[in-house]
């Protein structure tokens, strides 16, 4: 069994990251995950296939868009979104994968709220790529106070740990 934070380091010690899923209509998670990146010194690549421009950068309609390969991927979306995407991945040779969830890494915790795939998941070991099936990196880059408590909440609770 992978320990969270393992994967977490490796994933963080990339340089280029795009991340799927911010948007233009409300703030989100996704959105805070990009600024959290990008105040932490990463190249990082706005994904959005709605928008043009995501702060003042430019925002790609897909992974093959983007000008250089990212080094690792994060994505809030639908899980038949991150299905697509993690197929991006494998095309181009990405190989650090982080699927979003609210409540940790457990399978089918908080269905609702989950851009995880489990076909996906698959799809990744399958092709020797890293993969965080669930939890938030706003829990792990800079969190703030309630970030922090998720992490420290869904650890008490085994929610935190990967197979």
């Amino acid at each position: 069994m992978a320990k969270i934070d393992d994967l977490v380091k490796d994933f963080l010690a990339q340089k280029r990251i795009a991340v799927v899923g911010v948007s233009d209509k409300r703030e989100t998670g996704c959105n805070l995950a990009f600024n959290n990146f990008k105040g932490a010194g990463y190249q990082v690549y706005a994904v959005n296939p709605r928008i043009n421009t995501f702060n003042g950068a430019p925002s790609y309609p897909d992974l093959k868009s983007i000008p250089e390969k990212p080094d690792a991927v994060f994505m809030l979306t639908n899980p038949k979104v991150t299905e697509q995407v993690v197929q991006q991945c494998v095309d181009l040779g990405i190989k650090h994968v982080w699927m979003h969830c609210m409540m940790g890494t457990k399978p089918g915790l908080a269905s609702g709220m989950t851009s995880v795939s489990q076909s996906a998941v698959e799809m990744c070991k399958a092709n020797g790529i890293a993969v965080i099936p669930g939890t938030c990196p706003n829990q792990f880059l800079n969190p703030d106070g309630g970030h922090k408590f998720m992490r420290g909440l869904w650890k008490l609770l085994g929610f935190m740990s990967v197979n």
